[in-house]
């Protein structure tokens, strides 16, 4: 079996350890990879931020030093065209977790089943009565570290969530802001771990969030941003804040090593999605959804390559079990691109956006290595809706002061416009930055047809549910009056020395613990169970409330 980035490894240890065998020189050069035991099954480390695109070194960035992070990437393959299904967190997050696109559950929305952090900022009462529900996947669809946990893989994430449904206690071993791969109850016991750093969020340039480093009048601005001080003063501060994350990334590389643990896990570094600037965060434009992601592996293989196949975050959740040798579910619709079941190259990624807490939304958009298709189903919405919390940031205030008093360039139109274009053609290899709209121009027609094409067979194959007023979203996920169903109570048997846990509701996941004890484990299976102490139980389908908490005495 194939990387689909035309690596190919051999792994012929009979330990952790990793043995490759490099076939060619070429970069994104084709390597297998063979596993000596069924049971011997690598760590895994993410290490993952919020809001930056790819301002790196190691992508041609150097505004800023990141040792640690130029360190990783000379240690890692560099993978050049990796993209986020939207420009903001909780839909990218639903699909990581799912490896299912958000258009295909009901979580395309930002966000779903909490109201937005800014809803203090919104005084109309017909935008603050927002809906609330949560994304609700096919039943047998799970949290795929749920995989993980029934083959014994201890899962701690610290510490986000935002999956567009309340986080299910069977996702994780450890959920919060302590979860370390150091608290698994064995030290052979394989992890997976994720670490997430907020510091490049959006929010932490309302106001200097780090020690100011970088001067203003040294970054350089896209076109489709005004040259003013305050302009330049955010972009300064997100590069401030990369240098603080640098150190971030660091120090969990260390305890990595310090654990002897670096020969033994993989480990991918990347952003939740593009940078949290206007023209950046919720837009479909590569500034959007663009991220650096590195990936590295044991014994300093593969390090230094370069990697420019189309990825899309659908394709980490089956990727993760295919390096993990474990079987991709038929509803996943992402292509594993690493371990014994990669795919073939995928031929494009998509993109979506839709309602972003009160402003309304439709996007969609298709791209391949050098041309993105924008279908814009709203086109009687401006680009710039009204989105408080965005809002806040000087730069938005800054652009909305000049767009008032009408100082805007034309290369920043998609600041300005009032209504859109049905469609929207780019080619990126040309125009980065996507501002030159070749929607209309006659040389490209053929091209567009075929991008429009590839757009209808996606929705046909993968359906849309974008395409329907949330109010009667909620109805088709909870038929039939759009009422949360509530998961039914799971039913603790015990036979002959062993405890079996049951629950009714189709799909559902089962958790388990003993009284007074912390953390939750996975049910998957009978369990052997020895000692006087009661047993908690409790059941969950996903998007659908919880189960109540069972109880089982031995005494019963």
């Amino acid at each position: 079996m194939f990387f689909s980035c035309d690596h190919s490894i051999k792994k012929l240890s009979n330990s952790f350890c990793f043995i490759f065998l490099i076939l060619t020189s070429l970069a994104c050069s084709r390597i297998e990879i063979l596993q000596a035991s069924e049971n011997e099954r690598p760590n895994i480390l993410w290490i993952t931020c919020e809001d930056m695109s790819p301002r790196l070194a190691s992508y041609g960035d150097k505004t800023v030093s990141t040792p640690r992070l130029d360190q990783l990437a000379n240690e890692s393959i560099r993978y050049t065209h990796c993209f986020g299904t939207y420009g903001v967190c909780a839909p990218n997050r639903h699909t990581l977790i799912m490896g299912m696109y958000p258009s295909s559950t009901g979580a395309m929305a930002m966000r779903t089943w909490k109201r937005t952090s800014a809803l203090h900022l919104i005084t109309d009462p017909a935008l603050r009565a927002l809906p609330v529900y949560e994304a609700t996947p096919p039943s047998e669809a799970k949290c795929f570290t749920e995989f993980l946990r029934a083959a014994g893989y201890y899962c701690t994430n610290n510490s986000k969530t935002d999956y567009q449904f309340r986080p299910p206690i069977t996702a994780w071993d450890e959920s919060n802001a302590k979860a370390h791969w150091r608290n698994r109850p064995e030290e052979t016991t394989p992890f997976f771990s994720v670490f997430n750093f907020t510091i490049t969020h959006e929010s932490k340039t309302f106001k200097q969030s780090s020690p100011s480093v970088v001067n203003p009048e040294d970054v350089t601005l896209p076109p489709y941003y005004p040259d003013t001080p305050i302009v330049r003063r955010d972009l300064a501060r997100q590069y401030d804040n990369i240098i603080t994350l640098d150190g971030q990334v660091g120090k969990v590389l260390d305890q990595l090593k310090q654990d002897g643990l670096d020969q033994n896990t993989i480990v991918f570094f990347f952003s939740d999605h593009g940078d949290g600037l206007p023209r950046a965060k919720r837009w479909v434009y590569d500034s959007g959804i663009h991220v650096p992601f590195l990936v590295r592996f044991p014994d300093g293989q593969l390090a230094g390559t370069t990697c420019d196949d189309l990825v899309s975050f659908v394709d980490f959740a089956p990727t993760m079990l295919s390096l993990t040798q474990l079987s991709i579910p038929e509803y996943m619709e992402g292509l594993p691109f690493l371990g014994k079941q990669a795919t073939e190259k995928r031929d494009y990624i998509f993109a979506f956006r839709d309602r972003m807490d009160p402003s309304p939304e439709r996007i969609r958009a298709v791209r391949d290595h050098r041309y993105k298709y924008v279908r814009n189903y709203r086109t009687d919405l401006p680009y710039i809706g009204f989105l408080p919390y965005r809002d806040q940031a000087g730069i938005m205030q800054e652009i909305h002061r000049l767009k008032d008093a009408g100082k805007l360039w034309p290369d920043q139109w998609q600041f300005t416009m009032q209504s859109k274009p049905a469609e929207e053609f780019y080619d990126t290899q040309t125009d980065p930055h996507e501002i030159h709209n070749l929607a209309e121009e006659s040389q490209y027609s053929d091209l567009i047809q075929k991008f429009r094409k590839v757009h209808e067979q996606f929705v046909e194959v993968h359906g849309d549910l974008g395409d329907r007023p949330e109010t009667q979203l909620i109805k088709d996920l909870w038929p039939p009056d759009g009422k949360q169903p509530t998961t039914a109570e799971p039913v603790i048997s015990w036979d002959d020395g062993k405890m079996q846990i049951d629950c009714s509701t189709q799909g559902a996941s089962i958790a388990y613990r003993k009284k007074g004890e912390k953390n939750w484990q996975l049910y998957s299976g009978p369990v052997e169970f020895s000692g006087n102490k009661s047993i908690e139980s409790q059941a969950i389908r996903l998007g659908w409330k919880p189960s109540g908490t069972v109880v089982w005495s031995p005494n019963q």
